[in-house]
């Protein structure tokens, strides 16, 4: 028996909010949304997903946000990617220096912590 993979990330959300998901998740990060199934739509939140890539917000009565738990993204160009999140109002910060890596992190807008990590080729 062994686990060969993962299927996808949930995070939690507020009720209500998914517009400012789709602005972050969708139009910020690039991920697209796509539909909930049918017995699951009613229940609030969304989905995106793009190469392997799936992160699902789900609502959350109490939301409470996730601050050190968090998903770690792969990105191709981070410095593009920070300026566009800054400039949107997001702010990101460093931290300690991972070998290998760029890496920046990122709170959408439920407060939820992003990492943002690039490949740094020699």
């Amino acid at each position: 028996m062994a686990i060969t993979g993962i299927d996808h990330v949930q995070l939690a959300m507020p009720a209500g909010e998914e517009q400012a998901a789709r602005g972050f998740y969708a139009g910020l990060l690039g991920i697209p949304e796509v539909p909930k199934p049918t017995q699951l739509a009613a229940r609030g939140g969304c989905w995106f997903e793009t190469n392997g890539v799936k992160i699902h917000l789900g609502v959350e009565v109490g939301f409470q946000p996730a601050r050190k738990a968090h998903p770690a993204f792969i990105v191709d160009d981070l410095d593009a990617l920070t300026a566009l999140l800054e400039a949107s109002g997001f702010p990101t910060n460093e931290d300690q220096p991972l070998d290998g890596y760029s890496r920046r992190y990122v709170n959408d807008p439920f407060g939820n912590r992003i990492e943002l990590m690039q490949v740094i080729l020699e």
